[in-house]
C-alpha cells in the first residue's frame, strides 16, 4: 500500500518528535496547502468564499481555542462567543480608532486583549472545576454581550448599536469592507489560520502542552509533581483566549463585515463552537478543522437535498435539519466519543498495517 512507513528510518531524536513521523503525511500536508493556496483563490466565488470557506476557517480557529482550554486542559467553558465578540469588539476600536495601524497588529492585539480578559474570567478555575466553571464561563458570556449591547462607547455610539468593519489593507490588499474579492479574504483567512494551527502544535508538544494535560488527566497528580495549576490554568485561559479572540476578529471583520452582539455573539455560537470540539475530538488539532468541516457542511448539504432535491419547504426543511444534525451529533457521540480525528487515525492505522489482520 501507498501508505507504509517500511525503510523509514529515525536516527534522532529530532526526527522522533517531528510533526509529521511519516513522510507520506508530509507530501499529504504540503499537496493539500498547495492546492488550498495556489488553486482555490482562481476559483472561489463570493458563495464558496462566505458560505463555507471561510465559514469552515473562522469556526476551525475558534474550535481550536476552545480545545486548547478544554481538550489539552480540561476546562469547561461555555463562554466562547463572549470571548469572540471581545475581539471582535477590540478590532472594531483599532481600527476605527487607530486608522493607519496595521490590520494585522490589529487582529493580534484584538487577540491580546481577548488573552487578558479570559484571564480575568479564568480565575475561578483555581477555585472550582467541571461543571461550576462552566456556570462562571456562561456568565462571562451573558456579561460581556450585555455590556457590548448596552455601553455606547464599545460600538461608537451608533443609533442601532451594530458595528460596520472599515475597509483596510494588507499588502496592498483590500481584506475587509464589501469591495474586498473573495480570494482575498480567502487567502487571508487561511494564512492566518495555519500559522496559528502550526504554533498551537507546537505548544501542545512542548512542556506548556503537557503541562495543560498532565492538569487535565489529574491536577492533584500534577501539582505533586511539580507543575503549578495557577500558571498551567491561567496560561491555558491566555492562549485559548487569544486564539479566540483573533477568530472573532476574523468572524467580524473578513466574514460579516457588521455584527450585533445579541445576534452574531449570543449563546448559541457558544455551543456551537463546543459541538465542533466534541465533535471533531477533544484533545486533536485536526479534530477542531475536521469539526468545523462537519458542522459547517452537513447543514448545507442536508439543506440543498431536502430543499432542491426532495422538494421540501424552506421552514419545514430548516426544522428536519435541525433534528438530522441532532441526531448525527448523538450518533457519532455513540459510536465514536473521541471524534472525527480518533476515526481518521484508526483509517491510518489500518492502512499502515493492510493487509495483515488487526
Amino acid at each position: 500500500m501507498f501508505y507504509r512507513e517500511a525503510g523509514q528510518f529515525k536516527t534522532s531524536y529530532n526526527a522522533d518528535q517531528a510533526i509529521f513521523t511519516i513522510t507520506q503525511d508530509k507530501f499529504f500536508v504540503g499537496a493539500f496547502l498547495l492546492i488550498a493556496f495556489g488553486v482555490v483563490p482562481f476559483f472561489i466565488n463570493d458563495y464558496w468564499a462566505n458560505a463555507i470557506l471561510i465559514h469552515v476557517l473562522v469556526y476551525a480557529l475558534a474550535g481550536l481555542g476552545l480545545n486548547i482550554l478544554t481538550g489539552y486542559c480540561g476546562q469547561v467553558s461555555l463562554g466562547t462567543g463572549g470571548f469572540m465578540a471581545v475581539g471582535a469588539y477590540a478590532s472594531y476600536k483599532l481600527t476605527t480608532s487607530f486608522p493607519e495601524l496595521n490590520f494585522i497588529v490589529a487582529i493580534l492585539l484584538s487577540g491580546g486583549i481577548t488573552a487578558c480578559v479570559g484571564v480575568i474570567f479564568g480565575l475561578p478555575s483555581l477555585r472550582i472545576k467541571g461543571f461550576y466553571l462552566a456556570v462562571a464561563t456562561l456568565a462571562a458570556q451573558f456579561f460581556l454581550v450585555w455590556l457590548f449591547n448596552k455601553v455606547g462607547w464599545f460600538f461608537n455610539y451608533s443609533p442601532t448599536g451594530m458595528i460596520v468593519s472599515p475597509p483596510r489593507e494588507v499588502f496592498g490588499f483590500l481584506v475587509t469592507g464589501p469591495e474586498a474579492s473573495p480570494a482575498v479574504r480567502y487567502l487571508f483567512c487561511l494564512s492566518v489560520v495555519t500559522v496559528f494551527a502550526l504554533a498551537a502544535k507546537n505548544i501542545v508538544r512542548g512542556r506548556v502542552g503537557r503541562s495543560w494535560m498532565a492538569i487535565r488527566d489529574m491536577d492533584i497528580a500534577a501539582e505533586l509533581i511539580g507543575i503549578r495549576p495557577l500558571e498551567a490554568k491561567l496560561t491555558a485561559f491566555a492562549v485559548s483566549s487569544f486564539y479566540v479572540g483573533v477568530a472573532g476578529a476574523l468572524y467580524f471583520n473578513v466574514w460579516l463585515g457588521s455584527a450585533e452582539p445579541t445576534e452574531a455573539f449570543d449563546i448559541f455560537q457558544s455551543f456551537f463552537v463546543l459541538f465542533i470540539v466534541i465533535i471533531g475530538g477533544l484533545g486533536s488539532i485536526l479534530g477542531s478543522f475536521l469539526g468545523a468541516a462537519f458542522m459547517v457542511l452537513v447543514p448545507i448539504t442536508l439543506k440543498t437535498i431536502m430543499v432542491d432535491g426532495m422538494g421540501f419547504a424552506v421552514g419545514a426543511a430548516k426544522h428536519v435539519e435541525v433534528m438530522l444534525l441532532g441526531s448525527l451529533i448523538i450518533f457519532f457521540l455513540i459510536v465514536e466519543p473521541h471524534g472525527l480525528a480518533r476515526l481518521w487515525q484508526i483509517l491510518k492505522e489500518k492502512l499502515r498495517k493492510w493487509p495483515f489482520p488487526y
